[in-house]
C-alpha cells in the first residue's frame, strides 16, 4: 500500500477497522512524523447522517487536548474520502496487552483505569460522551503512556449498533443497559463501560459472553457478572467493589462522575476500608435474644427468696453490662491504637512533586518512605527532567513502601529536519512554522537559472534532528530583475515602475534641495544604478529633490497614550490609493510625551496623504492630511 491522500499523507499500512471507520498508519509527508488516518468507510460517505455526525465530532474532538487522549491532528476531504489524522501511538491496545499477559495486577489494572477516567473527565467537561470504551480503543505506548481513542466518529455508531452485524461484536461486550436498550445515554454509560474494561483487566475475562450480540445484550439487561473474587481470590475487596459500583444496571446507582469513580479507585488501592458496592443498602441489625428470667408463681417460694432472686438478676446484669464496657473499652483501645499505628508508623503521605526536578522530586518522596517509578513524555512546554505529572495525587495518604508513578518531561520531542530546498520560499515558511519553527532567516540571492522564489539551500540540513523554537537560515533565488531608469520621473511613476520591476522601495525617503520648483517631487538618485542586474525583491532606495519654495509644509495632530509606557509609537505617510508607506517617525512612549502633540509634516509631492499610526506594529488609526500647502 502507498496511497498519498490530499496530497500529504502517504498511507503505509492499515492497523485497524472498525464498524465506521478504517484506520491506516501514514507518514505526514510536511512534517517527517507517523500519524493514524481514519478514513470513513466509503459506504457512509453519502449518508446525510452519517457525514454530519462525523464533521460534527470531529470539530468537538478538535477542542479537546489531554495527555491521555490521542490528539486529533487534522480533518480534511480528499475526493470523497472524509478522514481525521490522529497522533500515532507507537505500542499496543489494551486488548492486546490482556490476551498476551491474562489478567493484570489490581494496582496496575487501578492505575490504567485511573488514566481512562482521567481522559473522560476531560472529555465528560467538555460535552462529549465516548460510548465505545473498549480495550481495543485503549493504546498503551511503549514507554507505558495510556491514551484513550476513537473521540468522535464512535458517537456515529449509537444508533445502529445491534443492527450491523459483526461488526459491533467488538463493542457490545462494553455496553451498558441503557444502550443495550437503544435509550438516550450520559457520561455514567462511560463508567459502565469502563467498570467492565476494569472487570476484564482484574479476571482476565468480560463479564458477559455469548452467542451473538443479542444474547450479550441481552445479559447486560438482566445478567449478574460473576464475582471478581471467584477468578481472581487476590483482588482488594474494595477493588471489586468499586467496578462492581461502575457496573450497576442503574444509571443512578452507579458513580456520577469519572473523578468521582477515579477516587474511590484511589481510596482502594489505600486500602482505607472497603468500599460498599451500593451504599443506600443498609447492613441488617444484628438483634441478641433477651434474656429469659423464670418467676416462682406456684406460691412454694417465699418473698426472701423471690427478692433474693431478683438480687441475682440485677447482679447478673451488672456483671454483663460491665464485661460489655469493659469489651468496648477494649476494642476502642486496640482499634484507636491500631489506626494510630497504620497512620502514624506504617503510612505516608504524598508530596507534591510537580515543577520540581525529577533529582528533587525523588528526594521528597524518598523522605516519605516511598518508592518512585519515572516514566518519561516529551514535551514541548516544560523543561527537560521537570515532575509534569504524578499518581497519585498530593496529600495522598499510601502505606510505606508503596509507588509514586512520576510523568517526567523529556524535553521537546526532536524532529526530523525536512526537505525544503527545492520548494517555493512561502510553502516552506509555512511548513516550518506547522513544525514549530517560526524564526526563519531567508537570504535572496540573484540567480538566472534557479526560477525565482525556490529555496536553493538550508540550513539545518534535511534529516537533522531539530527541536521546536530551533532557528532556520534559507538561502531564496530571487531570479533576475533589470533596474530601471528612475531619474527625472516624479515619486509616483517611480513606485510604479519599482513595482512592476519586482522589486522593493526603501521606506525612507532621501531629499536633495534644489531652487527649481519644477524639479520638487522628481527622482534626484538612485541606488542600485539603472539597468543593474539584481534579484527580485531587492531593495531600491531613493533621493528626492525637494524645493523650499513650493514644499508643502502640513501640520498633523499625533495622540500618544498615557498608559503605554515602553511601546512604541510609529507614523508613515501613504499617498492617496497607494500601498506605499513612507516612515515619518517613532518614538517610545513614556510619561513625559504622553497627551496630543502637533507634528510638522512635509509632503513629498502634490498628492494626497494620510498618516498612519501604528503602536507595537499594530494599526491605530489613520488622518487624512487636508490642510493648505504654506504660503
Amino acid at each position: 500500500m502507498d496511497k498519498i491522500l490530499a496530497e500529504r499523507y502517504r498511507l503505509t499500512e492499515q492497523i485497524g477497522i472498525g464498524g465506521m471507520a478504517i484506520v491506516y498508519k501514514a507518514l505526514d509527508m510536511r512534517t517527517g512524523h507517523n500519524v493514524a488516518v481514519k478514513v470513513l468507510r466509503p459506504e457512509y460517505n453519502r449518508d446525510a447522517e452519517f457525514v454530519s455526525r462525523f464533521q460534527r465530532e470531529a470539530e468537538a474532538a478538535s477542542k479537546m487536548t489531554h495527555h491521555n487522549i490521542v490528539n486529533l491532528l487534522d480533518v480534511g476531504m480528499d475526493g470523497e474520502n472524509r478522514y481525521l489524522v490522529m497522533e500515532y501511538v507507537q505500542g499496543k491496545t489494551l486488548k492486546e496487552v490482556i490476551r498476551e499477559r491474562g489478567r493484570l495486577s489490581a494496582p496496575l489494572a487501578c492505575q490504567i483505569t485511573i488514566r481512562i477516567l482521567s481522559a473522560l473527565e476531560h472529555a465528560h467537561r467538555n460535552g462529549i460522551i465516548h460510548r465505545d470504551i473498549k480495550p481495543q480503543n485503549i493504546l498503551v505506548h511503549s514507554d507505558g503512556h495510556v491514551k484513550v481513542s476513537d473521540f468522535g466518529i464512535a458517537r456515529i455508531a449509537d444508533s445502529a449498533t445491534l443492527t450491523r452485524g459483526d461488526n459491533v461484536m467488538g463493542s457490545v461486550h462494553y455496553f451498558s443497559p441503557e444502550q443495550a436498550r437503544g435509550e438516550t445515554v450520559n457520561l455514567t454509560s462511560d463508567l459502565y463501560s469502563t467498570g467492565v474494561v476494569l472487570y476484564e483487566m482484574l479476571t482476565g475475562r468480560v463479564p458477559y459472553d455469548g452467542d451473538n450480540p443479542v444474547a450479550v445484550a441481552m445479559q447486560h439487561i438482566h445478567g449478574t457478572p460473576v464475582p471478581i473474587r471467584e477468578y481472581a481470590p487476590d483482588v482488594p475487596v474494595s477493588v471489586a467493589n468499586v467496578c462492581m459500583k461502575a457496573m450497576e444496571k442503574d444509571p443512578n446507582a452507579r458513580y456520577q462522575s469519572a473523578r468521582e469513580m477515579a477516587s474511590d479507585l484511589r481510596l482502594a488501592m489505600e486500602q482505607r476500608g472497603v468500599i460498599p458496592v451500593n451504599p443506600d443498602k443498609q447492613a441488617e441489625e444484628v438483634k441478641l435474644p433477651k434474656p429469659q428470667i423464670s418467676v416462682n408463681t406456684n406460691g412454694n417460694g417465699s418473698e426472701k427468696n423471690t427478692a433474693g432472686g431478683k438480687k441475682n438478676i440485677k447482679r447478673r446484669r451488672m456483671i454483663i453490662l460491665t464485661t460489655l464496657c469493659t469489651l468496648a473499652v477494649i476494642t476502642v483501645l486496640f482499634f484507636g491504637g491500631w489506626f494510630i499505628y497504620q497512620k502514624v508508623m506504617t503510612s505516608a503521605t504524598v508530596p507534591e512533586v510537580i515543577g520540581y526536578t525529577l533529582e528533587e522530586a525523588q528526594r521528597l518522596i524518598a523522605r516519605q518512605n516511598l518508592k518512585s517509578e519515572v516514566v518519561i513524555v516529551n514535551h514541548d512546554e516544560y523543561a527537560e527532567g521537570t515532575v509534569m505529572m504524578q499518581t497519585p495525587e498530593e496529600n495522598t495518604t499510601l502505606r510505606k513502601g508503596d509507588t509514586v508513578v512520576l510523568t517526567v518531561s523529556g524535553g521537546p520531542a526532536g524532529q526530523t529536519m525536512p526537505q525544503v530546498t527545492g520548494m517555493i520560499y512561502q510553502d516552506a515558511l509555512t511548513l516550518l512554522q506547522q513544525m514549530g519553527l517560526p524564526q526563519v532567516a531567508a537570504k535572496w540571492i540573484m540567480s538566472a537559472e534557479i526560477p525565482q522564489d525556490t529555496v536553493i539551500s538550508q540550513q539545518p540540513e534535511t534529516g537533522t534532528t531539530v527541536y521546536k523554537g530551533n532557528a532556520v537560515e534559507l538561502t531564496v533565488s530571487g531570479g533576475v530583475a533589470i533596474v530601471p531608469n528612475l531619474v527625472g520621473v516624479s515619486l509616483a511613476d517611480a513606485e510604479a515602475m519599482i513595482n512592476a520591476g519586482s522589486l522593493a522601495l526603501n521606506g525612507v525617503l532621501q531629499y536633495a534641495d534644489t531652487d527649481e520648483p519644477a524639479r520638487n517631487g522628481l527622482i534626484a538618485s538612485q541606488v542600485p544604478a539603472a539597468e543593474t542586474q539584481t534579484s527580485a525583491n531587492a531593495t531600491v532606495t531613493l533621493t528626492v529633490y525637494r524645493c523650499p519654495a513650493v514644499v508643502r509644509n502640513i501640520g498633523f495632530t499625533l495622540d500618544i497614550p498615557q498608559n503605554e509606557s515602553g511601546s512604541i509609537l510609529r507614523v508613515t505617510l501613504q499617498a492617496e490609493n497607494t500601498q506605499t508607506e513612507y516612515q515619518i517617525m517613532s518614538l517610545t512612549c513614556d510619561e513625559s510625551n504622553a497627551g496630543t502633540r502637533n507634528i510638522p509634516i512635509e509632503l513629498p509631492d502634490e498628492r494626497n496623504y494620510y498618516c498612519n499610526v501604528y503602536l507595537n506594529d499594530t494599526f491605530m488609526y489613520r488622518q487624512l492630511l487636508q490642510e493648505k500647502a504654506n504660503e
